[in-house]
């Protein structure tokens, strides 16, 4: 059994092809996309929830 290999792309095919939602990174020619940590999210929601404080 074969498995194909993935497409590379380059950073300019990777600039023009980005939707609008979702976060995606380019490793090694290969596009990503990446999901937030626990922490990111707790950390965001202690930011926001300050903010509103203030």
């Amino acid at each position: 059994m074969f498995q194909a290999l993935p497409k590379t792309v380059t950073f300019e095919e990777f600039l023009n092809w980005k939707p609008d939602g979702g976060c995606y990174e380019l490793h090694d020619g290969v596009i990503v996309e990446m999901h937030p940590s626990w922490l990111t999210t707790k950390l965001l929601a202690f930011l926001n929830i300050g903010l509103l404080i203030i």
